[in-house]
């Protein structure tokens, strides 16, 4: 297997194999990392679409039969309209840039994931002010089960924000995606737009840098612990903190590294027909759980297990709130005894060591 290099940091470079599954394997480091102190002087405004919980319905246009060809390392930005309806009943219109992101879904959805472009110009005074790039989840197949993916995935972003700011914001949309080509209505399908790098780094006083290498000694001791633990929940084994797979690293003014999870719509909460676990991790299918956070003190640990006793009822509450409510009966169901059998586990001592303590990558 061919390995790339990348930098640990600013301090040294090593050899990372080029899948996810290697890049979050033991490798051995015995340098310590660096403090990084970020400053920031400006105050930080946050941006009104994330203020509010429910749906907003928009309507996204844009010459689809070409942006849906956009399949290259480099796709162009397209042209393209968000409108909405502000509280008064007025439409709103606002010019926007996109073009196709991702790798997977990028190749297998009939509509693309997209990353929006913003205008501050063009946006200001509108819902969508203060945003700049941001990206676009949006729905793979024009079905309802892969709707339900999307919502389930969107769960899991509020569920991590219940048990800590070190996460995306995110704000669900009900869209009506209008091809500009032809002047039809190609969907009606529920998306998500999620809070930019730049912006999350900026309200949590840091700043998200793509840095390489990270170990768990690198880590802040309580955010590793919790990081790993939220994955195991959720049932995600698609991820790499050291090869930033689906991982972001915030690099906080006191000198602290914090990991950030995104993208799950390969989590076994989700269970997507098409998620299919790496064969290198002997897992019969994504819902079967395997621990693959860093190592950490145990104490970390009991504090976490503690968090997420005292978030649980909160979690739960969200699949009874109205947008919990958009998922049928039988799936709330289902992903709620998925988060009961991890609850029965990080209560059950044993378990916990056997399962997560004593099964998380030693990787300093």
């Amino acid at each position: 297997m061919p390995a790339i290099r990348t930098c640990l940091f600013a301090w040294s470079c090593v050899a990372l194999a080029s899948s996810s599954l290697s890049a979050q394997d033991p490798v051995a480091s015995t340098q310590q990392a660096p403090a990084v102190k970020v400053e920031h002087t400006k105050t930080f405004v946050p941006a009104p679409l994330y203020d509010a919980q429910e749906p907003l319905e928009v309507t996204f246009t844009t010459n689809i039969g070409t942006i849906r060809g956009d399949k290259g390392a480099q796709p162009p930005w397209r042209s393209a309209t968000m409108s909405y309806k502000d509280t008064a009943g007025a439409l709103i219109s606002v010019p926007v840039k996109a073009r196709t992101r991702g790798i997977w879904r990028l190749k297998m959805c009939d509509f693309p994931p997209l990353k929006l472009n913003f205008s501050g110009e063009t946006s200001k005074g509108t819902i969508f002010n203060r945003l700049d790039k941001p990206k676009l989840v949006s729905y793979c197949q024009d079905r309802d089960g892969y709707e339900r993916y999307l919502l389930e995935e969107y769960q899991l972003y509020r569920i991590y924000q219940v048990l800590t700011p070190i996460s995306h914001r995110a704000r669900l949309l009900k869209f009506t995606y209008a091809d500009s080509g032809s002047g039809k209505v190609r969907a009606h399908r529920f998306g998500f737009i999620m809070e930019e790098p730049g912006s999350l780094g900026a309200r949590l006083n840091g700043k998200v840098m793509e840095q390489k290498g990270a170990g768990g000694s690198d880590l802040d001791p309580f955010q590793n612990a919790l990081f790993g633990v939220f994955q195991y929940m959720i049932g995600n084994t698609d991820f790499s903190v050291a090869g930033l797979h689906n991982v972001e690293l915030l690099f906080t003014n006191d000198g602290n590294v914090m990991p950030i999870a995104y993208d799950f719509d390969f989590a076994g909460a989700v269970n997507a027909s098409y998620a299919i676990p790496d064969e290198r991790l002997g897992l019969p299918n994504v819902r079967r759980r395997l621990f693959r956070g860093y190592c950490g003190d145990p104490a970390m640990f009991t504090k976490v297990f503690a968090l997420f006793n005292e978030k649980r009822p909160e979690i739960y509450a969200l699949y009874r709130d109205p947008i919990g409510k958009l998922l049928d009966d039988d799936t709330v169901r289902e992903t709620l005894k998925y988060f009961d059998e991890f609850y029965e586990t990080i209560n059950d001592p044993r378990a916990a060591k056997r399962q997560i303590v004593e099964a998380c990558i030693d990787r300093r």
